[in-house]
């Protein structure tokens, strides 16, 4: 039995049954009746295929069509063809289509019951676009079917590339009238594709920006390769040309990855976003540019195998960099991503029915070419909403530049106004020593006493003294914002500087009936190196605006420290008073310089208004920081922190 099953098996592709059809048939697929020999060697002949052996290797397709995917072997198709008109009469030409364009080797074989099959027509796009019979893209060959005829079709194809054979039966007519619809459609999808060429080039000539240039030349690639598959290149642009009609597709495709990366790049500005994002696409346009060289060097076939991997690589690797780019704040990743999802959809349709998959249909062989058109359309979007959000920026980045500008006036104005206010206080600041010293000499001039004379040489001598000091802080802060002070590492003797503070600013307490106290933390080390002279300057700015702006309590220096490493100590001195105090104010504005609480206070207490600005800048020279708390009526807490030098000997003194 089991012998007699096998038998039967054997026979089936023997006694196969012929597809009928009359004149009212429009068009049949034959791919259900079709059956199927894999030469894995390509040697084999016709005679040796039709033979009695041959035949028995023939098995039925398992699909709609044949798809081998990449596939090195030959593949013979059989199917036998009977004409049953119901009229006699009736007369009809038939066609056979095999539609699949980038097919390198297409031989057609016929027969019938009578005669051993006989070559009939010999093609493929390895031959001129001459060499096939009737002169369309797909491959269409003229049956001369006669009435009660039955043939036998064998069609040997076979590609380095992918290999897919899907066959159609065709009344003359009805083939004709169905050609506009294809030419409709892909009249459409390059009809798209060239509208956004040259909408995108009028907007690169316009703005200027590469990223437009890179989708230019993305769009031109891809849509040779959408003309190079489909197989007008060879019917319309290098119908005599063969190796180019089989390397262009891999060249095209390679390209249009190579300039997608780089305009993914520049649009999604990968390389300021995220080094993790635009390593992808750099590697991407390597293996893009390597692939190109190996299709115009080498077998197509293998750098076509690379390319269809790269594909199904890269667009999900570009799908995942708009959404990180997204989720990073990008707005214009938005239809970038929606454009992506559109060609991966197509894209992994088409390549996985190029592998052989997915069968061979009209929505599986076009899916990459409507999805590009989807996707060319939204990336446009894409970069239309692109140049939306630049001028949003822009218009964003001015009202911003306004408000700046705005600012920058007020503080101008503030600016402006506190040199003039500046320049009436040094008038009256410098007036009165003056007039001290003037009045001075003018009464010694008179006949007075002895010990009168003695007051007015005093009285003159400090009126002189409180002069340069006005005039010597005016030097210090221009010095100071020329950069032409430095500072100077050297010993001194930190209770020595105390002292000579204590012995400056105690009398001026004294005369005030305010108490001075100094408190020193007995750990510390008494010779540190450093800038002593502008240490002091700054305290001595520090006492000065305590005891003047205090009338009534005590003005205290506070000094403590701790070690920061074995020959570092960080120095924190606070100078406390009992005066009026301050309102809040940020540091910018209260060690501005000529900045002063107002102007009764000038008036009140007299001053430049520069003593924190010296003082800060000072201490900042030094790599220290200075810093204050204060309360109206409540006094206030000025801290200086310095890290400072142990000295390795005793100062001088």
């Amino acid at each position: 039995m089991r012998l007699f099953l096998t038998f039967i098996l054997c026979l089936l592709p023997v006694l196969a049954s012929a597809v009928d059809f009359d004149e009212n048939t429009r068009s049949l697929a034959l791919g259900p009746e079709t059956q199927v020999f894999e030469d894995p060697t390509g040697d084999a002949t016709i005679q040796e295929v039709s033979s009695p052996d041959g035949l028995k290797r023939f098995r039925p397709l398992t699909g709609q069509s044949l798809n081998a995917g990449y596939s090195r072997s030959a593949f013979w198709l059989k199917v036998r063809l009977t004409y049953r008109p119901a009229n006699p009469l009736a007369s009809a030409d038939w066609l056979l289509e095999m539609a699949y364009p980038p097919m390198d080797h297409v031989d057609l074989y016929l027969g019938d019951d009578d005669a051993r099959p006989t070559l009939a027509w010999n093609t493929g796009d390895m031959l001129p676009f001459s060499s096939r019979q009737i002169k369309q893209n797909n491959y269409v060959f003229d049956l001369n079917l006669n009435a009660h005829e039955t043939k036998t079709v064998y069609l040997r194809v076979a590609s380095h590339g992918s290999v897919q054979a899907p066959l159609n039966l065709w009344a003359s007519h009805a083939y004709i009238e169905e050609q506009p619809s294809r030419l409709y459609i892909l009249g459409m999808i390059y009809g798209v594709l060239a509208v956004m060429l040259v909408y995108n080039l009028f907007i690169y000539l316009s703005v200027r920006d590469t990223a437009y240039l890179h989708y230019i030349l993305y769009i031109t690639f891809f849509g040779l390769y959408q003309v190079s598959v489909n197989g007008a290149g060879i019917e319309y642009f290098w119908p005599d040309n063969p190796w180019w009609a089989n390397t262009s597709t891999t060249f095209l495709i390679a390209g249009a990855i190579l300039f997608a990366s780089q305009f993914t790049r520049k649009f999604l500005q990968t390389p300021s976003l995220s080094r993790w994002l635009d390593v992808p696409l750099l590697l991407m346009m390597v293996c893009a540019a390597v692939i190109m060289a190996l299709a115009l060097t080498m077998d197509y076939g293998i750098a076509l195998r690379l390319v269809t991997g790269l594909v199904l690589l890269f667009t999900p690797v570009v799908l995942l960099i708009g959404l990180a780019a997204w989720f990073k704040g990008r707005r214009v990743a938005r239809y970038f991503i929606f454009g992506w999802s559109a060609f991966l959809i197509g894209g992994v349709v088409n390549a996985t029915m190029l592998l052989g998959h997915l069968p061979n249909t009209f929505w599986t062989m076009y899916a990459s070419q409507i999805g590009s058109v989807i996707e060319v359309a939204l990336l446009s979007l894409a970069l239309a909403d692109r140049i939306n959000a630049m001028r949003e920026r822009e218009a964003h980045i001015l009202e911003e530049s306004r408000h700046g500008l705005e600012t920058l006036n007020q503080q101008l104005a503030v600016s402006n106004r506190l040199k003039d206010e500046f320049l009436a206080t040094l008038t009256h600041e410098l007036r009165t020593p003056m007039n001290g010293v003037i009045g001075s000499l003018e009464l010694m001039q008179m006949d007075v006493a002895e010990s009168e004379i003695e007051l007015y040489r005093q009285t003159a001598a400090d009126s002189a003294q409180n002069m340069m000091g006005i005039v010597n802080g005016i030097l210090t802060l221009t010095e100071l914002q020329a950069g032409r002070i430095t500072v100077r590492t050297e010993p001194f003797s930190l209770r020595h500087l105390l002292f000579q503070l204590r012995s400056r600013f105690e009398p001026l307490a004294r005369g005030k009936a305010l108490g001075m106290s100094v408190e020193l933390d007995e750990m510390l080390p008494d010779s540190l190196e450093g800038d002593g002279v502008k240490l002091r300057q700054c305290l001595e700015c520090l006492l000065d605006n305590a005891i003047k702006f205090t009338k009534t309590g005590a003005v205290k220096v506070r000094v403590n420290g701790q070690s920061a490493d074995a020959g570092h100590i960080r120095l924190v001195i606070d100078v406390i008073d009992t005066g009026i105090g301050f309102s809040r104010l940020d540091e910018e504005t209260l060690y501005a310089n000529f900045f002063q609480v107002d102007g009764s206070t000038t008036r009140e207490y007299g001053g430049l208004g520069i003593g924190l600005a010296i003082c800060r800048q000072l201490i900042e020279l030094q790599g220290g920081r200075l810093s204050h708390q204060s309360e109206p009526g409540n006094g206030s807490q000025f801290r200086l922190s310095l890290d400072i030098k142990r000295a390795d000997s005793a100062p001088v003194v």
